[in-house]
């Protein structure tokens, strides 16, 4: 395996360091080892051979979070397939998109939808069911196939973007980018063998799939493996853990609830949040009760991890840190030009995480790339004069009401500190004098009229509300990303011009 820069190698490597160690364990006990990996990868990428798999091939995946969801992707890339995980709550228009995108050879699904699927495309079609049931699993070879050798620049993964603007595109990640990206983590956050990873995430994203996965089984840690989430469970689960990854979503409900404490929380080493901008009252409730400040890191499809707050120092509410090491970031105005500290511009990305473009969309990979290799985020940034990142929002959220620049974090941040707010959320609607007009969406307990009086004078008039909707829920996707498009399409028709 010598200078096979398959991802899978590496993971091999590490896997034979820690020999008969538990990889995975479920809540039940069931576990497999490291020692396991090896010939369970080998007998899945047999199995996916023998189905007519073959080296470029294409795989999409739907199946529910599970250990041999885990061993499956394993497997695609030691056969050297490019495997597309894709949201198991994508529908059947959604699927079809998919599939016809990417052209897979092999698409894995749940049990039962065999069928439906299978009308619906060329491929190969089976499921990830129990043995005997006609799945994937039902003839699984006795003897595996050895490690296909990849270049770096070999793709690993398609992953399809939320499409909340127009056609999800499928960032094609290399596996250079996927083992470079884990290996700075690695170092980053510290990781040894020593340490156990509570698994909370799915494992179709960025997220569960890469960070987390990736990070434990390169160091190698033990993953304790949970299918959902279930709050008791997870603390039940600190006594014997080191690191939990999770989304806001999940630390606003384990603050929720009256098992999270100091003393539960002592053995574990770190806290890790992403996958969308965890409050900065989150942040400092989380650390009062725990004794923990969680580690507040930024990614994207397209790059993995681009910043993270610090191991060592100040963990800052409300930021994403700094570049992570072999990674080069900035921030632009529109046209390209840097801009000063502390003004808000686009986040620009160089490094050996970057993707390697869009799947068959070469006009858009143009699109987001500067000509010196620098990746066009999309996200608003600002970074202080020492370099730490903090997120504004996302270029297509700016407000542009009058002709003045509005960013809807400003105005959410101040909103999430009244008294009786949960959270909030910020967008632009169309007005019929100023172009757009900022509407707040808001959940909790606190009034329309209690919102507007506390943000009088804390706020520049053009940034205030002209319209504020109390909810008890903003939507979100599946990994707790408020859906802003979602709020600007229910709330388009809230200034409708006069009838002339």
């Amino acid at each position: 395996m010598a200078g096979n820069a398959n991802l899978v190698t590496h993971v091999l490597v590490a896997a034979d360091c820690a020999g008969g160690k538990p990889f995975l364990v479920e809540p039940d006990g069931t576990a497999i080892s490291f020692a396991d990996l090896d010939t369970l990868t080998g007998r899945y990428a047999a199995r996916l051979a023998a189905l007519g798999g073959e080296v470029g091939d294409r795989i999409v995946v739907q199946v529910d979070k599970s250990p041999e969801a885990v061993l499956l992707y394993l497997a695609a890339l030691r056969l050297g397939m490019v495997f597309v995980p894709l949201n198991t709550a994508y529908t059947s228009a959604e699927l079809d998109y998919f599939i016809g995108d990417a052209e897979p050879a092999i698409v894995v699904c749940r049990p039962g939808d065999e069928t439906e699927i299978g009308g619906r495309t060329g491929a190969r079609v089976v499921s990830l069911g129990e043995r005997g049931d006609g799945s994937l699993l039902e003839h699984l070879p006795e003897g595996g196939v050895p490690v296909v050798a990849r270049e770096p620049s070999d793709l690993a993964c398609i992953l399809y973007t939320s499409g909340t603007t127009g056609r999800s595109k499928g960032a094609m990640l290399t596996h250079a980018n996927l083992l470079s990206n884990a290996r700075t983590l690695l170092a980053a956050w510290r990781w040894t063998a020593d340490d156990v990873l509570i698994h909370i995430l799915p494992i179709f994203h960025v997220h569960g799939l890469f960070v987390a996965l990736h990070c434990a089984l390169l160091a190698p840690a033990t993953i304790r493996f949970h299918r959902g989430f279930d709050p008791a469970a997870v603390v039940a689960d600190f006594a014997r853990s080191t690191v939990l990854m999770g989304v806001p979503t999940h630390y606003v409900r384990l603050l929720s609830g009256a098992l999270l404490s100091r003393e539960a929380c002592a053995p574990m080493r770190l806290f890790i949040s992403g996958s969308a901008p965890l409050l900065a009252e989150t942040h400092r409730a989380f650390t009062e009760v725990s004794g923990q400040a969680i580690l507040e890191r930024y990614g994207m499809t397209e790059t993995g991890m681009i910043t993270s707050n610090p191991y060592d120092g100040e963990r800052v509410p409300g930021t994403v840190g700094y570049a992570l090491s072999d990674i080069s970031v900035r921030i632009c105005a529109e046209g390209g030009a840097r801009v000063d500290p502390g003004e808000p511009g686009v986040l620009e990305v160089r490094g050996p995480n970057v993707f390697a473009g869009y799947w068959r969309n070469p006009e858009k990979t143009a699109e987001e790339f500067r000509a010196d290799g620098f990746f066009i985020t999309g996200d608003i940034a600002t970074a202080s004069p020492d370099g730490r990142v903090t997120l504004v929002g996302r270029a297509k959220d700016l407000i542009i009401s009058g002709g003045l620049n509005i960013y809807p974090k400003e105005i959410e941040e101040a909103i999430d500190e009244l008294e009786g707010v949960t959270e909030s959320a910020v967008i632009g609607v169309p007005h019929p004098d100023f172009g757009e007009a900022v509407v707040a969406v808001v959940v909790g307990s606190a009034g329309a009229d209690r919102i507007a009086a506390g943000l009088d004078g804390k706020l520049a008039r053009f940034k205030q509300p002209k319209r504020i909707v109390l909810v008890d829920d903003l939507p979100r996707n599946t990994m707790g990303k408020v859906q802003k498009a979602r709020l600007r399409e229910l709330y388009a028709d809230s200034f409708p011009v006069a009838a002339g």
